[in-house]
C-alpha cells in the first residue's frame, strides 16, 4: 500500500503485535526511540532487536536516539540490527564524519528541530550537514518539557516547506502529524516522507489501527498527487 519511493514512518513501537499492525497497514519505516534524555523508552533494547530481526525485507527498523558519540551509535545499531539511525541529539560534525567512516553502511537521518525564530539556524544546519547525512527530519520543540521529539506539537509548515526547498537531501516532515492533517501537510510541504508517533495513538497510548490505516492512505494519496 505504501509508496516505495516515499518514507512513511511510525515511531514508538511498543511490542511485536504493534509492529505487525503497522506493517500490515503499509508503514515501511518503523522507529524505535531508545537512549532518551526526556521520554521513557517504550521497550527494551533486547526486545527491539528481536522485533526488528523478524521484519520483512520491505520494512526497515530505525534507531531514533540522542546518542552523540560515533562509536556508541555504531555499536547500538549493530546490537539492534538496523542500518538506519535518526539522530535527535546535538551531534558534532566530527562525530558524524567519524560515523560515516566507521559505518559507511549506515543511513543517517539528522533532525531539524523547529523552535521560535530559529529558521536561520536550521538553514545553517542544512548547509553544514548536507554532505554527510542521507536525510533530514523536521520536528517540534516543546518549551514546557524540553523534548525535541514525540511532542505531538505542530509548527509553522511554512518553515518545513522552506527547508524542503533549500535542502539537497530529502526531508521527512514530522511534528504533530496525524491521520487528520497528514494529507494537507504533504500537499503543502512536499516532503520526501512523513513521520508520526503520538498522532496515531489511541487514549491508551497504543497505535490505533483505524488511525494508522488512515494516516497511510492519506499519505499515499497525497504523495501520488504531488509526484
Amino acid at each position: 500500500m505504501a509508496i516505495q519511493n516515499n518514507i512513511i514512518q511510525i515511531a514508538g513501537v511498543i511490542d511485536k503485535k504493534e509492529a505487525n499492525l503497522l506493517i500490515d497497514c503499509g508503514v515501511n519505516y518503523l522507529g524505535f526511540p531508545l537512549c532518551l534524555p526526556v521520554n521513557k523508552e517504550d521497550l527494551s533494547e533486547e526486545y527491539a532487536a528481536e522485533i526488528i530481526a523478524g521484519f520483512p525485507d520491505d520494512n526497515k527498523g530505525v534507531l531514533i536516539t540522542y546518542l552523540n558519540n560515533a562509536d556508541e551509535i555504531k555499536s547500538f545499531t549493530t546490537t539492534l540490527g538496523v542500518n538506519i539511525v535518526q539522530l535527535h541529539g546535538k551531534v558534532e560534525l566530527r562525530e558524524i564524519l567519524k560515523l560515516k567512516n566507521i559505518a559507511p553502511e549506515l543511513n543517517i537521518i539528522k533532525s531539524l528541530i523547529v523552535r521560535n525564530n530559529n529558521i536561520q539556524k536550521l538553514e545553517n544546519e542544512i548547509k553544514i550537514y548536507s554532505e554527510y547525512v542521507d536525510y533530514f527530519i523536521t520536528d517540534t520543540f516543546d518549551p514546557v518539557t524540553g523534548a525535541t521529539g514525540a511532542t505531538g506539537k505542530t509548527h509553522d509548515w511554512e518553515i518545513s516547506k522552506h527547508l524542503v526547498s533549500i535542502s539537497e537531501k530529502p526531508v521527512i516532515a514530522a511534528g504533530g502529524l496525524n491521520d487528520k492533517n497528514v494529507y494537507e501537510a504533504i500537499k503543502f510541504i512536499k516532503p520526501f516522507g512523513v513521520d508520526s508517533h503520538t498522532g496515531v495513538e489511541d487514549s491508551n497510548g497504543r497505535k490505533s489501527i483505524e488511525r494508522v490505516k488512515k494516516f497511510v492512505s492519506e499519505s499515499v494519496k497525497a504523495f501520488n498527487e504531488i509526484s
